[in-house]
């Protein structure tokens, strides 16, 4: 037999008033229907949890125990009803967002704000992971919203792009390149070119292959694993390598050392375009909400006004 909220409550007040008709009257039912319930409650527990007299009761050390503990899960129990009834209607819920480590910097910053200034009651989890692994986890329900770089297409998983900019070059400022007023690409030939694994963002990294072999050559890539953004920023000091991020990162990651400078690269200028990603199955109006926040967000901030020609 299921044990409903119902039966917890009338055990409560029976529990502490130690008295049946009192308990009764509180619960306004009628005294043989209370202790009817109770003894539902016992049975479907296999356990006595009064112990009664013509003139007293008392609650054994099972029901001391569960007086103990009842009140814990009715209150677990209405939070979880509350929660689901403000998920339902789109005005307060958690909503678990994963972002790329690209985007922390800016995008993710001002995301944030807009959706605390939008929905002050929404609760944001943010989780870092890389551009490939958002899919897959929105899939899984892991996830309500992501932020990826060049996400692959997925079944199950829409997305629209949020920010459109290009790739900019991070290098020492003691690089032979760090006074030129910008990078055409092809200057890059012969230079090591520092990018995380193809396998954390695939369209990208290929995106930025493609280009160099536009501007006539082959990349040298150093790839470097876990973390990546922090492994880039501490190898650029010495000056031999060229790292290349979109360029709201690359700006960022510049003012934050002064060793390190960031250029435009151009003739072709690489494209790096983030999307705002969604399971398909979910139609939770908080997700709705939260998509039309991060559409005002990229409009205000001109995120999508393309810089490439």
């Amino acid at each position: 037999m299921d044990i409903s909220p119902r039966l917890l409550r009338y055990f409560i007040a029976v529990a502490e008033e130690l008295h049946f008709g009192r308990a009764a009257m509180r619960l306004y039912i009628s005294q043989p229907s209370l202790s009817h319930q109770i003894r539902k409650l016992e049975e479907a527990l296999g356990t006595p949890l009064f112990v009664r007299s013509s003139r007293w009761v008392q609650l054994t050390a099972a029901g001391r125990t569960l007086l103990k503990e009842a009140p814990i899960a009715l209150a677990a129990l209405e939070q979880a009803l509350q929660r689901t009834r403000l998920a339902g209607s789109g005005t307060a819920t958690t909503i678990r967002l994963g972002y790329t480590p690209i985007s922390s910097l800016d995008t993710l910053t001002k995301l944030l704000d807009a959706l605390q200034e939008d929905h002050p009651d929404l609760t944001v989890d943010a989780r870092e992971l890389f551009s490939a692994e958002i899919p897959e986890r929105l899939c899984a329900g892991d996830l309500d919203i992501g932020l990826a770089l060049a996400p692959q297409p997925l079944d199950g998983v829409a997305g629209e792009i949020l920010r459109q900019e290009t790739v900019s070059a991070l290098l020492s400022v003691r690089h032979r390149l760090a006074t030129a007023p910008t990078i055409p690409l092809a200057t890059l030939s012969g230079e090591t070119l520092l990018l995380f694994p193809r396998r954390l963002a695939p369209a990208y990294y290929d995106g930025i292959v493609a280009a160099c072999h536009e501007a006539g050559f082959a990349p040298d890539i150093r790839a470097f694993e876990d973390p990546p953004v922090n492994a880039m920023l501490a190898r650029l000091s010495s000056g031999r390598e060229v790292g290349l991020a979109p360029a709201s990162f690359a700006e960022h990651a510049a003012k934050a050392s002064t060793s390190v400078t960031v250029r435009d690269v151009v003739d072709p200028p690489i494209a790096a375009e983030l999307s705002v990603l969604w399971p398909t199955n979910d139609p939770s109006p908080a997700i709705a909400s939260v998509l039309a926040t991060a559409q005002r967000c990229a409009e205000r901030h001109g995120w999508l006004r393309s810089p490439i020609a």
